[in-house]
């Protein structure tokens, strides 16, 4: 709700545990990693407002991870318009919640992720050993949709390849090496945009002179989900971007969401120990568990 009137619907398991874990176990899903619905992150808030929100948001799923520790684990929100605050509400979530990180959107406000003003806030998180949760917000193109198709059809993917692409070009990913960071939505257009920006490296001197390593490098070294729908568009990015570096995504309970994720990866024939990272090691590397 805002200011009364409905905002969105959403089903009851967004904050319900007990109806989550009843669908994790038809599901086969062992353990869940919750984190904000991206609206609630509240970019375009004032910042002490969103200090606010962001941070019930934050205990209202440490409540769920902390009435079921076996089943859920927590990445929380932080208000990225205002650096300061970003930093001090992820100190409280390593610190006192215990998260193993946080999720941001692919911009704020506008400002892709990679741009240097959010250089602060990377830095304390690369310190701090928190997973970063990249998902596509209020993406690029909406504009430029005809029909009904839906933004988060149509504008996530290539949202996220923006994310992907400025992390890189902007040098952020070369200056925090240490940093864990993944990208929603396999990616987005991310496998079929780096061969180009390899290509532009080739040829471009400044690109050369901020980056030591080609962009390719860079992509292979984040982390991205399976939500892809297409057992060999998951190949590709399984080959693309690195079996290593591929984990379940469910987008649960949204109706844009892989409805039975294990399926689709049992439908996708991978090889055994490609199935056992994908469904499990990698996770486990990206949030320290």
């Amino acid at each position: 709700m805002i200011q009364g009137r409905n905002y969105r619907t959403v089903h009851q398991n967004c904050w319900l545990p007990e109806g989550r874990i009843a669908d994790m176990e038809l599901l086969s899903i062992g353990l869940q990693c919750l984190s904000p619905m991206p609206e609630l992150l509240s970019y375009w808030l004032p910042a002490a407002d969103a200090q606010v929100l962001i941070r019930h948001v934050n205990d209202t799923i440490a409540g769920m991870v902390g009435r079921f520790p076996g089943r859920f684990v927590g990445l929380g929100g932080v208000p990225l318009q205002d650096l300061d605050l970003a930093i001090r509400e992820l100190e409280y979530l390593r610190n006192d919640l215990r998260f193993p990180g946080v999720e941001v959107g692919s911009h704020v406000n506008g400002v892709s992720i990679g741009d240097p003003r959010f250089e602060p806030f990377f830095t304390a998180a690369e310190k701090m050993h928190a997973a970063i949760f990249v998902h596509a917000l209020r993406p690029a193109g909406q504009d430029r949709i005809v029909g009904p198709a839906s933004e988060q059809a149509v504008c996530f993917p290539g949202d996220i390849g923006l994310a992907v692409a400025s992390f890189i070009t902007g040098g952020m990913a070369e200056r925090h090496p240490e940093l864990r960071i993944a990208f929603s939505h396999g990616g987005g257009v991310t496998p079929l945009l780096m061969p180009r920006l390899d290509r532009a490296w080739d040829i471009t001197p400044s690109l050369k002179e901020l980056l030591p390593r080609k962009p390719y490098a860079y992509a292979r070294r984040f982390f991205y989900d399976t939500i892809v729908f297409d057992p060999a568009s998951l190949k590709h990015i399984l080959q693309a971007l690195g079996e290593s570096q591929i984990l379940v995504g469910s987008d649960y309970p949204f109706a844009m969401g892989d409805p039975d994720p294990v399926a689709f990866l049992q439908r996708s024939h991978l090889e055994l120990d490609v199935l056992h990272a994908v469904t499990r090691k990698n996770a486990e590397r990206f949030l320290l568990l």
